[in-house]
């Protein structure tokens, strides 16, 4: 009976020794990193047109002497600032000058004349006064008989005489009147032509182009200057033919001129009633603000409203640039994947998306830093 009891302890103990022990499965927990999303969303974005031109002064001007003559003086260079009436260049006008001075001693000369001339009027005016009181005289002594007929016709033929030569002496105070005028019409002429030895600036501006130096010779219509009126300047940008209707005079548009950095509205002055038949486009002229660095020949755009159109979006935040690539995480099933986009207009803190994502698509914004493409993440709600 004891050696019963003693297997009966015994057997579980030996075939608790002969087995292996049972293993539990343990499971690590998954670390998602935690983001938030945006979706892919449409927007509305104004719709532009640009077009692209060069700044052009609004008023140009070419500037020639109108006699011949070899230049004195040059006053001005090209870039030079100058006002209105500025003298450029100076001639040699000496032979001008001895025209003026010749003119100058002509009328000089009828001025001396004059006083003689007006003396004689004032004496045959006294002479006839005198030769028309002795005939009322004599006309009433004749007609009392008290003298003879003799007497009174010698009378009247001395107030014919004086009346006479009155009527010279005023002639010839008018001859001297007319040569007078003459005289200074050809003065005025003269010193017109002395005037034009000095070429002027024909309003404020600045000098572009410069042909003439001390010693050259100046041919009446041979250009010697081109000025640029002062602060009035355009912009002259082609347009595409089929687009000309969209400007119109008076319209407001956008114009930046990348020279100086700027960007402003300006008014559509005008829009050129000629197309060019080979590049199918027309010029519209754009006028521009009063600008110390405006200048001509600076390129410039000028964007047109054309309405509005519908673009996906997602914010700037959420894209990524390496190089020319521009990417995203998207957040599909709990996990970051990386989707290459082309992106295009800027709409406030959002980007047009042109390829790569569809409405709806969920975009990480802002990017965790160490986020990796294929890791899992925990979207916050």
């Amino acid at each position: 009976m004891r050696l019963y009891y003693a297997l009966a302890v015994l057997l579980p103990l030996l075939t608790g020794c002969g087995s292996e022990p049972a293993l539990k499965a343990v499971s690590t927990p998954v670390t998602r990193m935690p983001v938030e999303t945006v979706a892919a969303a449409e927007a509305d974005c104004p719709s532009t047109y640009e077009a692209t031109g060069t700044v052009r002064a609004t008023t140009t001007a070419t500037i020639s002497s109108k006699l011949m003559g070899y230049a004195r003086e040059v006053r001005a260079q090209i870039g030079d600032r100058v006002r209105a009436g500025q003298p450029l260049v100076l001639l040699d006008a000496r032979d001008l000058d001895t025209s003026v001075a010749r003119a100058e001693a002509g009328r000089e000369e009828v001025k001396s004349v004059i006083p003689e001339a007006e003396s004689a009027v004032a004496l045959a005016r006294a002479q006839l006064d005198l030769a028309q009181v002795t005939f009322h005289r004599m006309q009433d002594l004749l007609s009392k008989g008290s003298i003879a007929n003799q007497e009174y016709d010698e009378a009247s033929a001395r107030w014919k005489t004086a009346q006479a030569a009155l009527g010279v002496a005023r002639a010839k105070r008018t001859q001297l009147a007319a040569k007078m005028a003459q005289i200074e019409q050809e003065v005025r002429a003269a010193g017109i032509q002395r005037g034009y030895s000095e070429i002027i600036a024909p309003f404020s501006g600045t000098i572009i182009t410069k042909s003439i130096d001390p010693g050259t010779l100046a041919v009446p219509g041979a250009p010697l200057f081109t000025i640029e009126r002062a602060g009035a300047y355009r912009l002259e940008v082609s347009v595409e033919e089929s687009r000309l209707s969209m400007a119109r005079v008076g319209k407001t548009v956008s114009v930046t001129i990348d020279g100086i950095d700027r960007t402003f509205p300006a008014r559509v002055a005008e829009v050129v009633p000629l197309v060019d038949a080979e590049a199918r486009t027309g010029t519209v002229k754009i006028d521009l603000p009063s600008l110390p660095e405006m200048r001509s020949g600076l390129f410039g755009r000028a964007l047109f409203d054309t309405g509005v159109r519908k673009i996906l979006t997602v914010p700037i935040a959420g894209v990524m640039e390496r190089g020319q690539l521009q990417s995203v995480y998207v957040a599909e099933n709990n996990t970051a994947h990386t989707r290459l986009v082309t992106v295009g207009t800027r709409v406030k803190d959002r980007v047009e998306v042109l390829s790569g994502l569809t409405q709806g698509d969920r975009v990480i914004v802002p990017i965790p830093t160490g986020l990796a493409d294929g890791a899992p993440i925990g979207v916050r709600q």
